[in-house]
């Protein structure tokens, strides 16, 4: 009988704990060279946001859980793990809370792009076990739904790309209030 409460109790704390959570509405990638392939890699994410399954503002906790596991660069480091010189801000941009990350590579792969050979363009895959981005739009060409990769001339020393992550709806709220709070203290 104990096992049994333990057990339904383990189970309404995963359902509170899977109801909410940080999201982004868009994220930016700028990919500037300044090696043969290496160079900076510029991520902001545009309008940081708590989504939730039911109506509860969890919006607190989910600054509190940015603070913790992306400003500490937990997830940056293990998604990038060959980056170096990581620097990170938190900024208010009209009224909306976003990030931006600046990290050094020192290669294509390090930043997750991809080059066949030197005559190849840069490529980047936009899906994978953990990616739920869509293509929005870049200076490059986007191989479609059927093969969602973004193409970059081989020559450009700048490049571009914006995705959507998860577009605002009544169920998720902005972290700029949280965002403000913590600020102030």
């Amino acid at each position: 009988m104990k096992r049994l409460k333990i057990y339904h109790l383990f189970i309404i704390l995963m359902v509170m704990l899977m109801s909410s959570c940080l999201t982004t509405e868009k994220k930016e990638y700028v990919f500037k060279f300044t090696g043969s392939n290496s160079g900076t890699l510029t991520i902001r994410y545009i309008n940081l946001l708590s989504a939730s399954d039911d109506s509860t503002d969890r919006s607190k906790e989910d600054f509190q859980e940015l603070l913790k596991t992306y400003m500490n660069w937990e997830m940056i480091r293990k998604e990038y793990p060959t980056a170096t010189n990581i620097r990170k801000q938190l900024l208010e941009v009209n009224g909306q809370l976003d990030a931006e990350i600046t990290m050094d590579f020192p290669d294509l792969e390090a930043a997750k792009l991809f080059q066949y050979d030197q005559n190849s363009p840069l490529m980047l895959c936009l899906t994978n076990e953990t990616n739920t981005e869509h293509y929005i739009d870049s200076n490059g060409k986007y191989g479609g739904e059927a093969m969602p990769v973004v193409f970059w001339d081989k020559g450009l020393k700048e490049l571009h790309l914006t995705t959507s992550v998860t577009p605002p709806d009544p169920t998720t709220k902005s972290l700029a209030g949280p965002y403000r709070e913590w600020k102030k203290k």
